[in-house]
C-alpha cells in the first residue's frame, strides 16, 4: 500500500506498486486534469508536482512514492487563481486545452523552484526520470 499527499489530502493506494502514478490519480482518485498522453515520458501532458519537482506521472510509480507530496491541476487552484493560470488566461494561450494541464504543472514547479528564472538554471528544477 503506497500512503502519500494528494493535493493536500492522505492518500492510501491499494494498487500494484508498479502502477503508473497517471492511472492512479485519474482511476482510483479520478482526478482526470492529468492527462494521458504519449506513456513514454515525452509529451507532458501527465505532468504534476512531486515533492516540489515537475514529473511525468507515467514515469513514476506509487510504490516509489510513499510518503510523497503531489500536486496536480486540481490542487494547483481549485478556482484557477493560481497566477500562472490567471497568465494562461490573460495571455490567450489556450488551444485545444489538452496538454494545458501539464505545461501550467510545469511552468508552476519552475516558479516555485526559481521565482526569477534564467535559460540557464532551467534544468535545475525538474526531476531525474528513473
Amino acid at each position: 500500500m503506497a500512503r502519500m499527499t494528494v493535493n493536500g489530502e492522505a492518500v492510501q493506494y491499494r494498487l500494484d506498486p508498479s502502477t503508473p502514478l497517471l492511472w492512479a490519480l485519474r482511476d482510483a482518485s479520478n482526478l482526470t486534469g492529468t492527462k494521458y498522453g504519449c506513456d513514454s515520458k515525452d509529451c507532458g501532458a501527465c505532468t504534476v508536482i512531486i515533492d516540489g519537482h515537475a514529473v511525468t506521472s507515467c514515469s513514476v510509480t506509487v510504490g516509489e512514492l510513499d510518503g510523497a507530496q503531489i500536486t496536480t491541476i486540481e490542487g494547483l487552484s481549485p478556482d484557477r487563481s493560481h497566477p500562472v493560470q490567471q497568465a494562461w488566461m490573460a495571455e490567450q494561450v489556450t488551444m485545444c486545452g489538452y496538454c494545458e494541464p501539464g505545461f501550467i504543472m510545469a511552468i508552476a514547479a519552475l516558479l516555485q523552484a526559481s521565482p526569477a528564472p534564467s535559460e540557464s538554471g532551467m534544468t535545475l528544477w525538474t526531476r531525474p526520470l528513473p
